[in-house]
């Protein structure tokens, strides 16, 4: 099943960094940033990351919150945040089932090989739990100014 902007972000519960859990329901009167990624500590998830570190508070300035997901463990996402001081909740999704929800994972293609991994995308969900924006190409270096384009919309 393929997401489209007006369905209902899929709810989950999972592991986060800090050893505690994190339940998208627990965000609902916010809106979302919910952004995918492949792997922490790499260069583009670096950048993407502190894009989102840059420009956080005018993202909680908005009444949004910041979740990013990808399959590595809660312990490696606390080694991630504490490098780069990133101020927001990473989701462990070790099973995958968050991102199969969402549809981002699934074949990727890096020099000529296929393999299966996580499909760089970010969803804005709103305050009423509806998704209302997918970026379903995100470019790291202007993603975080498109996300705070978008939430001055909503």
């Amino acid at each position: 099943m393929k997401l489209r902007e007006g369905d209902v972000a899929p709810g989950f519960t999972a592991p986060a960094n800090g050893g505690g859990e994190v339940s998208l329901s627990q965000f609902r009167g916010q809106a979302v940033v919910l952004y995918f990624y492949p792997k922490d500590n790499t260069p583009g998830c670096n950048r993407e990351a502190c894009g989102f570190r840059d420009v956080h508070d005018e993202i909680t300035a908005r009444g949004a919150v910041v979740l990013g997901v990808s399959a590595d463990s809660a312990e490696r996402h606390d080694k991630f945040i504490d490098k780069f001081g990133l101020p927001f909740v990473l989701v462990a999704d070790g099973d995958k089932s968050i991102c199969e929800a969402y549809g981002v994972w699934g074949d990727k293609s890096f020099m000529g090989r296929i393999f299966l991994g996580i499909n760089r995308r970010t969803f804005l969900i709103g305050a009423d739990g509806v998704i209302r924006k997918i970026w379903p190409k995100v470019k790291v270096a202007t993603h975080a100014a498109e996300v705070l384009a978008a939430l001055d919309e909503l």
